[in-house]
């Protein structure tokens, strides 16, 4: 039976992928036009540093892993390559608006990049689960938006995902964040010079993505050399990438923060929790069940502590200013 989008697309695909690749959109309009109009002169470099994450590092990356025959993807409204260009975006915002969040803090600079990766894998855990299950027949293929070539039932798995996915975004945002910080400080150190400022956003994200591929990815998702991948290494790295940065926030972090929220400051809330809202509902329409408690949880989780940060800025601000 055809339906409208028979009409709009060559090649033709769900509705519900469609929706998502829409919202993800949106969310990154939202972002960078907010993002433009708080500081015009900053985010020119901004700017850069959010294309250069997107095409020199994380679609790279994803694509590389497509070709390798780790897992591929359905079709999408706008692809690089053979990713989705909504899976590199929904990376960059979560960054973006992570990196957004920390600077309103008290907490040091060291401690941003684990931080930034426990905030990537509270949104994969919602994300990835949701994909792998909005399977549909298209072209005479059945494909899910997001699809493993690789059986998850030989390695260790959390509802059909390998567990070393979820710590590989603590990598993609652990890599990034520091390459990106170490190049601000660069630019800082030269005396804001232009050249330095338009350049280090691309040398930056070139060096993200080689230690992506690096020898120590493999030792941060599974000790390799010493333990294989398939291994009970895999737990023990997944608990280690979300023990760490939670004892950060817990012992070194008192929510002190260093302005008040604003208006312009709404992005570092809209964006987590849209991406956990559209998971919740597509998880709730497609009736995967199995899926609910994790899905949930990671999005109860995320948004309570995003509530939290947002009273405790509150909190701390109308204190001040009734002294």
């Amino acid at each position: 039976m055809q339906t409208f989008l028979d009409y709009l697309f060559v090649e033709p695909f769900p509705l519900p992928w469609l929706i998502e690749d829409i919202v993800a959109l949106l969310l990154g309009a939202y972002f960078l036009s907010v993002m433009i109009r708080r500081d015009k002169e900053k985010s020119v470099f901004t700017l850069l540093e959010f294309f250069s994450f997107i095409f020199l590092y994380a679609s790279i990356y994803e694509n590389a892993a497509c070709v390798m025959g780790l897992y591929s993807y359905g079709r999408s409204l706008l692809m690089i390559g053979y990713v989705p260009f909504s899976v590199p975006l929904i990376e960059a915002l979560v960054l973006f608006a992570g990196l957004w969040l920390l600077e309103k803090t008290t907490l040091p600079k060291w401690l941003w990049p684990p931080i930034l990766g426990l905030f990537g894998m509270a949104q994969d855990f919602s994300l990835d689960p949701v994909a792998i299950r909005q399977v549909f027949p298209m072209s005479g293929v059945t494909s899910g938006r997001w699809n493993w070539l690789i059986d998850p039932a030989t390695y260790p798995n959390i509802l059909h995902i390998p567990v070393f996915n979820f710590p590989g975004w603590m990598l993609i945002m652990l890599y990034g964040s520091t390459c990106i910080l170490l190049g601000r400080w660069w630019y800082q150190r030269s005396g804001h010079n232009k050249g330095v400022g338009i350049l280090y956003p691309f040398l930056s994200m070139i060096v993200a993505l080689l230690l992506m591929i690096s020898p120590l990815s493999n030792f941060l998702l599974w000790l390799q050399p010493f333990m294989q991948k398939g291994s009970i290494a895999e737990w023990i790295m997944l608990g280690i990438h979300l023990l760490i940065p939670v004892l950060l926030l817990l012992f070194l972090w008192r929510g002190r923060m260093t302005a008040r929220f604003t208006r312009e400051d709404w992005p570092i809330f809209v964006i987590p929790t849209i991406l956990h809202l559209t998971d919740i509902v597509f998880a709730l329409i497609g009736g995967f069940t199995e899926i609910y408690w994790l899905v949930f949880l990671t999005s109860a989780v995320q948004t309570a502590f995003l509530v939290g940060v947002f009273f405790a800025n509150r909190r701390q601000f109308s204190a001040v200013s009734r002294v």
